[in-house]
Parts: C-alpha cells; sequence; structure tokens
C-alpha cells in the first residue's frame, strides 16, 4: 500500500488576488512523502503533471487542509481531472467533524508532537519571491514531515492533542487506521 503524504506552497497569497479562490495563488512547491519510496519528492510548477499523476497513483493521499486548499491550488494544473476524487484523508476536515471548529497543523504539532513548523505559508511566497525555492522546498518538507508523524501519532493512538484557548492540553479522537 502506498501512502503519499502532501502539501504546496503558492507563489502568491490572497491578497495578490483579490480574494478566497485559491485556484488563482499559483504552485510555488509541492512536495510527497512516499510509503513505497520511503523518501521525499519536490515538484516546481513546471512538474505539477508529475505530481499529480503521483497523487493519483497513490493508495492514499495523507494531508492537512488539502480538500479545499492544496487541490484547489493544483486543480488549473490538470483541468481534465477531479482532484477531489482522490482517495484522500484530510486532517483538518476529520478533526473539524468532531470539534465543530478548526484547529492549526502547528497548534497540533506542538500539542501532541512538542515539534513546530519551521515558518508559514507568508514567509513562503517570500522566499519564492525572493528566489529562495530552497527554502521554500525545506519548509514544505518539514510541514510534510510534521503531516506525516502527527497522522502516525493518531493512527496509532486513536487521538491527537491540542490547546484550549485556556492553554489546558485536551484530546480529540481520531480514527485514521
Amino acid at each position: 500500500m502506498n501512502i503519499v503524504y502532501f502539501d504546496l506552497e503558492t507563489q502568491k497569497l490572497f491578497e495578490d488576488v483579490g480574494g478566497r479562490d485559491p485556484s488563482k495563488l499559483l504552485l510555488a512547491c509541492g512536495v510527497t512523502w512516499s510509503t513505497a519510496r520511503n523518501d521525499f519528492a519536490v515538484y516546481w510548477e513546471k512538474d505539477a503533471a508529475a505530481l499529480v499523476a503521483e497523487l493519483k497513483s497513490a493508495d492514499r493521499v495523507i494531508g492537512f487542509n488539502i480538500l479545499n486548499f492544496d487541490y484547489a491550488v493544483l486543480q488549473p494544473y490538470a483541468p481534465n481531472e477531479n482532484l477531489r476524487s482522490i482517495r484522500t484523508t484530510d486532517m483538518l476536515q476529520d478533526i473539524y467533524r468532531t470539534l465543530g471548529f478548526r484547529l492549526s497543523l502547528d497548534s497540533l504539532a506542538k500539542a501532541t508532537l512538542g515539534a513546530t513548523k519551521s515558518a508559514d505559508g507568508v514567509q513562503s511566497v517570500k522566499w519564492f519571491r525572493d528566489g529562495e525555492l530552497d527554502k521554500v522546498a525545506e519548509y514544505c518538507k518539514t510541514d510534510v514531515d510534521v503531516t506525516r508523524r502527527l497522522y502516525e501519532f493518531g493512527r496509532d493512538n486513536g487521538f491527537v492533542n491540542y490547546y484550549s484557548k485556556m492553554g489546558s492540553k485536551l484530546k480529540v479522537a481520531v480514527n485514521w487506521k
């Protein structure tokens, strides 16, 4: 079984495109980590077709907010494909269904793994614009690694942790078997 963990970074921010349409943000960098390959793959905008092909060939794609964001960013690069039909586990959607509110990957990783993201999407766009593509790729790899580790923790333990607004560490049940 080939599980592919996935995240992408964009060339633009919502403020650059005059609205909240992810399909206008343009792919800067996509990163996957495949259980079959046991390694990362980095894709740039010119490689979008190969990225889509890897996602479609996976037994399951796992990510964080990928149904409503990452797939929407990728959709213009695959106009004849329905990316939302790919077998996908979107950890944010699962957690939202249980709790009724959204949590960030960073807050879940901090509470569950003691790990934090290395930057954010705004910084990534700045690096992209400055031509610091190695930093964009490393940041995206870090996000994919955190996503994979968080998923594996939830799969193995049946829950992940988060902090309440008051700072208490709480558990949310997940069924990622």
